[in-house]
């Protein structure tokens, strides 16, 4: 079984090697409805509580190394992203989706790497070539999580 590199690694991989741009696209273009891809890209029964450990978790997205969430118990919260507090209130499950499946398609110049994308990618290591870093059902687990961030109010 081969373990999985820490995200520094994976995040790393994005910049050495490189991908095929003539790989399939996971999510085509006729899914993307201006700033959101409005249906889900996998038929799991979505989990709030799955997604917040992809969220946390340093095998999976662990977005906590550069968003922050206060009510997440997670050590060593990020501050490059912007804070996710109340996502839910700010962003429809659609829009929450294109911005982990491909968020440089709207947002070209982010730091931020397109969880989903398999396609147009540049310096990637061997290891993850023509393979998205999360699974769509890991997209899902994560979209469901962060459309509940919402104001208790």
């Amino acid at each position: 079984m081969n373990p999985k590199p820490p995200l520094s690694t994976l995040l790393t991989a994005l910049v050495v090697a490189a991908c095929h741009a003539d790989a399939p696209r996971p999510v085509s273009s006729n899914q993307i409805i201006d700033d959101a891809i409005p249906q889900p890209v996998s038929n799991v029964d979505a989990s709030a509580e799955i997604g917040q450990q992809v969220f946390s978790d340093r095998d999976q997205g662990h977005c906590v190394l550069c968003h922050v969430i206060p009510a997440v118990d997670a050590p060593f919260q990020g501050n490059v992203g912007p804070e996710l507090t109340n996502i839910g209130d700010r962003l429809s499950p659609g829009q929450i989706r294109l911005r982990i499946v491909d968020v440089q398609s709207i947002s070209p110049e982010t730091v931020m790497p397109s969880y989903y994308r398999i396609h147009d990618l540049y310096q990637v290591d061997d290891d993850y070539a023509g393979r998205p870093i999360l699974s769509a059902d890991q997209v899902e687990h994560l979209v469901a999580f962060l459309s509940v961030q919402k104001d208790a109010q």
